[in-house]
């Protein structure tokens, strides 16, 4: 039986032979990346946070995704360095940690990011000093009010998207990575955007956009530099996720809740440079990945012309 099937393959051209050969190699390819799918995502061990340090510091804390990682991270038995611009949502989100996990520390610094970086950054610096930070998640981020064309941003708007989720990530960055380059040891994380990263474009959001863009290759240039380091740096691209800035109040299976997002990242830290942590988020990144551009250009454009109609309608209300 097998003799007759060999001779049936050597008697078929050669064109014939490379292209059964070349789809099994695609096919065996595919099993490869879904069976490594299923890996990361259901398998593969989270990694001991504590071993990078004892102190996690994230800005952004007092609403969101941001306050889901601070309760996480406490769960995780890491003390906290609370960074945000509201001193008392931080002294809630602070007390509201340490009555569920009494043991953790916890620091809070006031900044305004939208303000004085340099004197932010400072305050950040002294606080820390000392400290063994091991983790420092760069949350905080400011976003449109709602879609607009890129000629009705005002300066205001254009100025704090810029120097939030740009300036200040970086400053932030640089100010904690140079005692986990001391230490020789360390996680990054950055919050990126799917707007950046899994659509081709944002029409209507260019800037915010634009500006998790920046974050997302400023995130791989470090992963690259300090790799070899001990420090893991990492962007973490999330779709939608049930927040005030995304303006979804429920959750749903491709909407998570921030606690439900903040599970899913906390078991990515230290692993790729750039990653989709809630599962079903990476279906949706299959399928715009599997659609020409045009459709997920056209499609976004008119569901973001929507979300400016409404908001349109909304200012023209509070003005009556």
């Amino acid at each position: 039986m097998e003799q007759c099937l060999l001779e049936q393959l050597k008697s078929q051209p050669l064109w014939l032979l490379l292209l059964i050969t070349l789809g099994f190699l695609k096919l065996l390819m595919s099993l490869c990346s879904i069976l490594n799918w299923a890996y990361v995502n259901f398998l593969r061990p989270a990694k001991n946070l504590k071993k990078y340090g004892s102190w996690a510091l994230v800005t952004g804390p007092t609403d969101g995704i941001g306050k889901a990682f601070a309760f996480q991270l406490a769960r995780k038995g890491l003390n906290l360095v609370l960074v945000g611009r509201n001193p008392d949502k931080l002294k809630d989100v602070s007390d509201s940690v340490k009555a569920k996990y009494g043991q953790t520390q916890i620091k809070t610094v006031v900044v305004d990011f939208s303000g004085d970086l340099d004197e932010g950054v400072g305050r950040i610096k002294e606080a820390i000093e000392g400290l063994d930070v091991g983790v420092l998640v760069n949350n905080v981020g400011v976003s449109y009010p709602y879609a607009r064309y890129f000629h009705e941003v005002d300066e205001k708007l254009l100025a704090d998207l810029i120097k939030v989720n740009v300036v200040g990530t970086t400053k932030v960055t640089q100010a904690v990575l140079a005692g986990m380059v001391k230490r020789k040891r360390g996680a990054i994380v950055n919050i990126g955007s799917g707007a950046a990263i899994v659509i081709p474009s944002d029409p209507l959001y260019a800037v915010y956009a634009a500006t998790k863009a920046y974050v997302d290759q400023l995130s791989r240039c470090l992963y690259v530099e300090y790799k070899k380091s001990g420090i893991d740096v990492q962007c973490q691209v999330p779709l939608y996720v049930a927040t005030k800035m995304a303006s979804i109040r429920r959750s749903s299976f491709f909407v998570p809740s921030t606690d439900g997002y903040a599970q899913a990242a906390l078991r990515w830290i230290g692993y790729e440079p750039r990653c989709t942590p809630y599962w079903p988020h990476t279906l949706l990144w299959a399928l715009a990945s599997s659609l020409p551009e045009w459709i997920v250009d056209a499609w976004r454009l008119q569901f973001c012309l929507g979300i400016r109609k409404r908001g349109q309608f909304k200012d023209s209300r509070k003005k009556e």
